[in-house]
């Protein structure tokens, strides 16, 4: 099976990238950091045997990414399965972020999670089932204040993998949205769900079984995965409620653990100064 994945040098894409390995998947790897990439194909190839491609790529810039597919055209790759995990979010408030670093979520989330989609798609083998999972969020089912771009970024992904689902089912391809809580992929994120207090560690899932999980789940044909019984409740209750009571709660819950997190040392700050190559990864 041929499989690339989006996202791949750290977090949740590293861990897909691991549990493919260990199924014995030829990989190609993707993401803006080549030195990391390269360090996770190493690994994988001395560990598995498998074969492990990478090439950077900034999926926010469509020449980028036409030279990722002039790589595939030239070596004449076809793909089974596309893990679209690339993703990033800024913590804090709407308007205490500078414009372009609001822009740049909804340019990688969405505009750059198409644009590889609909290009791998025009690129599985022929004759042979496709699978594609699309990382949503468990905000996504929930109005998010103080995290309302990135939770709208996910909805759409979610809508857009139920639609596509749909069209392309006589077609032999699956597709799932995986809808995770929070998981521990960098110092950061670490950091913001122990802000959380019990309410983040007891919706913390492992990278390790999300991957595995999502990928048994992708390949029996499932539609959705939300990890964790406990934020399969929480998205159950969740619409049971008026949207506006969820989004004060939200409101509240976020308030008092943003409050922990965005310490003088971590509040936002201006997009001219922020290096976007170091993106504040979200899966």
């Amino acid at each position: 099976m041929n499989v690339l994945i989006t996202g791949a040098a750290g977090g949740l894409g590293r861990a897909m990238a691991v549990e493919c390995g260990k199924r014995g998947y030829d990989l190609f790897l993707t993401d803006m950091y080549e030195a990391a990439l390269r360090r996770v194909q190493t690994g994988l190839e001395r560990r598995f045997g498998v074969t492990a491609a990478v090439k950077a790529c900034d999926l926010t810039k469509p020449e980028s990414v036409d030279e990722l597919l002039a790589v595939f055209d030239e070596n004449v790759l076809r793909f089974d399965m596309l893990l679209n995990i690339a993703g990033l979010d800024y913590e804090g408030a709407f308007l205490s972020r500078e414009r372009e670093a609001v822009c740049r979520i909804v340019s990688l989330n969405d505009a750059g999670t198409l644009r590889i989609t609909h290009a791998v798609l025009e690129r599985r083998r022929e004759g042979r089932p496709f699978t594609a999972v699309f990382v949503s969020s468990l905000a996504s089912l929930f109005p998010m204040p103080l995290k309302a771009t990135y939770a709208a970024s996910k909805r759409f992904l979610l809508d857009f993998a139920a639609a596509l689902r749909q069209e392309l089912r006589r077609e032999n391809v699956n597709v799932l949205a995986l809808c995770p809580a929070g998981m521990v992929t960098t110092e950061k994120t670490a950091a913001a769900i122990r802000a959380q207090g019990v309410w983040g560690a007891v919706t913390t899932n492992p990278l390790e079984v999300v991957a595995r999980k999502t990928l048994d789940r992708a390949l029996a044909g499932k539609a959705v995965y939300i990890p964790g019984a406990l934020n399969r409740t929480l998205s159950a209750l969740g619409g049971l409620l008026p949207r506006t009571w969820v989004a004060g709660i939200v409101n509240r819950r976020w308030e008092a653990a943003q409050k922990k997190w965005l310490t003088p040392s971590n509040k936002p700050r201006s997009v001219k100064s922020v290096d976007i190559g170091k993106q504040e990864e979200t899966q």
